[in-house]
């Protein structure tokens, strides 16, 4: 039973409480003990409330519905000299063109354009599963010249092909820029964001259906977002439960296979409701994920680890330079010559020594982290080193 619905039956509990107290004994609903037995009441049952379960939905993904991804290739024109310079990127004056021969006009090899208000782009979108002709797409418009900024441009028709190279989508429209940068004459410049990239909101109109396994027949299969195999057979269960045993049923870990009706209408409601059903996803494993490049470490809740001593510490190593010039004395037909003093010194700062007991927690490792004020990357190296110890149960990610 979900959170909003458990709390319903324990408010017509309590009402149902109160009225057959006030009915016995005849005290006021306004009553200190009244008040004081309710509370307690609501307490004592909300304790025992289910723990929070999350819809199917959000835990499978329908295999055969999927997202398609789209590519193609063309213009942007009228740009505020912020385009391509055409004598790094003839391939803009080509496809313009092309484009032009398209509408009878034929450019003298003599007269090539030299413009800067045009840019050469790649186009890409996703088309999303069961997506119509007619029906529109976002799409988004990256420069691959050495256009300055695509700001206030507008995208003339580009054909939009899947990995198949078949046309899906036609995308045309002003090209919308988050970024902006600015040059002056000096050659001082600004720059916020990326303004050679951006998005059309529904740029592009779908042209062809793309063929879907779900309207055919055969069992309905759910693909886990995380494989797990506690999170499958409990997915299994809840249907089972709520419609039959023997309706659904685990493949493996990532998988699960339930058995549906032939008719694709009856199929779609079928699915819905199966959606719409909780189930209490298995544990998180035990994992730490470390981005080496920012310093970002991420601890799950279920880490341990076994007893271990660790000593961190830093050496650093300081070269300074100091020449030095001598001067000879006078008369005596010496040179003035520079002589090199270099100062070497080592020094190691004191090592922070600490303990963990057998089976700490995570609480237990981030205290005793901070009480010898380690930085990230020094978080970074224990926790590398106590793997390799084989101290730390967890798997341990870099990336």
């Amino acid at each position: 039973m979900s959170t909003p619905a458990y709390a319903a039956v324990v408010g017509a509990r309590l009402r149902a409480m109160l009225f057959a107290w006030t009915f016995t004994t005849g005290a006021s609903p306004a009553s200190g003990l009244l008040r004081k037995m309710a509370l307690a009441v609501g307490l004592a049952l909300l304790a025992v409330a289910p723990a929070h379960a999350d819809k199917i939905r959000d835990l499978v993904q329908v295999q055969g519905v999927r997202s398609n991804q789209l590519i193609g290739y063309g213009l942007v024109v009228g740009l505020d000299g912020s385009g391509d310079q055409t004598t790094q990127a003839p391939f803009t004056t080509q496809s313009l063109e092309n484009m032009l021969q398209q509408f009878g006009i034929t450019v003298p090899a003599s007269a090539r354009p030299q413009l800067k208000n045009a840019a050469a782009v790649m186009v890409t979108a996703d088309l999303p599963p069961f997506a119509k002709p007619g029906q529109t797409i976002d799409v988004t418009v990256a420069s691959i010249g050495n256009a300055k900024s695509i700001r206030g441009g507008q995208l003339l028709m580009a054909p939009l092909r899947g990995a198949d190279g078949n046309v899906y989508a036609v995308a045309q429209g002003s090209v919308v820029v988050g970024g902006i940068s600015a040059q002056g004459k000096s050659g001082s410049s600004v720059q916020v964001n990326i303004s050679a990239s951006g998005r059309i909101p529904n740029g592009a109109s779908v042209e062809r259906v793309v063929a879907s396994s779900f309207a055919a027949g055969g069992d309905l299969m759910l693909n886990l977002n995380t494989a797990d195999f506690t999170t499958a057979t409990r997915i299994a269960a809840a249907i089972n439960k709520a419609y039959g045993t023997g309706t659904a049923q685990p493949v493996d870990g990532g998988t699960v296979s339930v058995r549906g009706p032939q008719d694709p209408a009856q199929k779609v409601a079928w699915l819905g409701a199966i959606q719409n059903l909780d189930v209490q996803p298995g544990d998180a494993p035990a994992r730490i994920v470390v981005n080496s490049r920012t310093g970002t470490v991420v601890i799950g809740s279920d880490v341990r680890v076994t007893a271990a001593a660790v000593a961190h510490g830093a050496i650093q190593v300081t070269i300074a330079e100091q020449p030095q010039v001598s001067q000879p004395a006078p008369f005596s037909q010496g040179q003035t010559a520079i002589v090199p003093n270099s100062s070497v010194q080592v020094s190691e700062e004191g090592a922070h020594m600490f303990k963990f007991g057998p089976g700490v927690s995570l609480d237990t490792i981030v205290r005793a982290v901070n009480q010898v004020g380690a930085t990230p990357s020094d978080l970074i190296s224990i926790l590398q080193a106590l793997k390799q110890a084989g101290a730390l149960h967890a798997d341990l990610v870099v990336i």
